[in-house]
């Protein structure tokens, strides 16, 4: 299902704030690894944002989303006081991992095999 203009609108709204307050709480910098929000998708009914969180040589990502999930009631009231004249009330969050930079690598990794192997065979077969 399409998301409507109002769930775009809100959830870019939810993007910037959210990616201004992981880099004021010291949330974006961990371990010398990168988190970055890569997406934010709201329910029709605005009441839920389910925000994607993209980790750049970050060591132990389960135990760094767990870090943030404890922090979802601060992180939503430090949300509130950001957004408060442009939404009526402030969705609840989840935060989920983005694996789409993972499958990105790995496919970049097989199409180098792919590519390799080509070059075996065309200069196998041209002596």
């Amino acid at each position: 299902m399409e998301e409507s203009k109002r769930q775009k609108q809100v959830g870019k709204l939810i993007h910037e704030e959210m990616s201004s307050i992981f880099q004021k709480e010291g949330l974006s910098i961990v371990d010398g690894g990168m988190v970055s929000i890569s997406k934010v998708y709201v329910t029709p009914d605005l009441l839920e944002a389910r925000i994607y969180l993209s980790f750049f040589q970050v060591k132990d990502i389960p135990q760094l989303l767990h870090a943030v999930k404890t922090r979802t009631k601060e992180l939503r009231g430090l949300l509130g006081t950001k957004v408060k004249n442009q939404l009526r009330r402030v969705p609840e969050l989840s935060f989920f991992t983005d694996d789409t930079l993972d499958y990105v690598f790995k496919m970049e990794e097989l199409f180098k095999k792919i590519n390799e192997g080509k070059e075996g065979e065309n200069n196998s077969s041209e002596q």
